[in-house]
């Protein structure tokens, strides 16, 4: 396994989501800017989703329109249907992101359907990615437990991180989105998943509520992960699970990949310098 690790920056679009004051389409920019600057190979700029649910990215289009590409990034965007689909096609998104998740009851909360249901929804996406070599991530929440089915057997994540890896998803992130994993939980969860997806096809999204992320970071290591969502800052959480306030913050993980003789590919003191900034972004 390489000594490389890709810190994959979401917080533009997991971070910015689930703040409650109005951002301007300006300050997103200058976020996902700085950023790029800091030598991210991928980020999630924003969500094609409907201004209804999440009015904070209802500017998706001209957030997009306005970024500064660097070659060498992919510029990622959120997709929960065919309608995302086609706005993040037209912004010309890198690369899209569907949703599912490991619980039937935060299924239902996130994205108001059941599992079973969403991969229906998921298969036209899938299908109209592949002519145009658009790749697809496939975000799977509730890894450890659900805020509202309580802990989650690691064979229904495999179950469901296997159908995504199936039906076309370049990659599978792994959400503790309420952060209640341990290295232990993190460990047996992992145990299972890799019996249906190989490890370089997982991806890590661990929430710090519990004070965890960068243990279960470092026990996801094990295993041979090499690639972390982390959010600069620590910014946001998800507005359907209560409590699970605080992503991981980039600087924080890839000051201790570094430190664990890992390789980020990351300016560490451009990336304190946007951390800064992005807490000036918060409500």
């Amino acid at each position: 396994m390489s000594d490389s690790v890709q810190v994959y920056e979401v917080g533009p679009r997991d971070g910015l989501q689930n703040e409650a004051r109005a951002i301007a389409t300006a300050d997103k920019v200058a976020l996902v800017d700085q950023l790029t600057d800091c030598g991210f190979s991928a980020i999630e700029v924003t969500s094609f989703v409907s201004p209804k649910w999440v009015p904070q990215l209802a500017d998706a289009a001209d957030v997009m329109a306005a970024i500064n590409r660097r070659p060498g990034t992919r510029y990622a965007c959120l997709t929960p249907n065919m309608r995302g689909f086609e706005g993040a096609k037209a912004a010309k998104a890198d690369e899209v992101a569907i949703f599912a998740a490991a619980s039937e009851g935060f299924s239902q909360k996130n994205i108001n359907c059941s599992i079973e249901e969403s991969f229906a929804r998921f298969a036209p996406i899938i299908e109209a990615a592949k002519p145009l070599g658009l790749p697809v991530r496939g975000y799977l929440s509730c890894v450890i437990a659900c805020p509202y089915d309580g802990a989650i057997a690691p064979e229904q994540v495999a179950d469901v991180a296997g159908r995504l890896l199936d039906m076309g998803c370049y990659q599978v992130s792994l959400g503790d989105t309420i952060g209640a994993g341990t290295p232990e939980t993190t460990a047996d969860m992992l145990r299972a998943v890799i019996e249906r997806v190989p490890a370089e096809r997982l991806a890590g999204h661990f929430h710090e509520t519990g004070g965890r992320a960068l243990a279960n970071i470092e026990a996801s290591l094990d295993f041979g992960l090499r690639v972390f969502d982390t959010s600069i800052g620590g910014l946001g959480g998800c507005p359907y699970a209560p409590g699970a306030q605080g992503n991981v913050a980039s600087e924080a993980v890839a000051t201790r990949l570094e430190a664990l003789g890992l390789t980020t590919g990351l300016d560490l003191e451009r990336l304190a310098a946007v951390a800064q900034f992005s807490k000036t972004l918060r409500g």
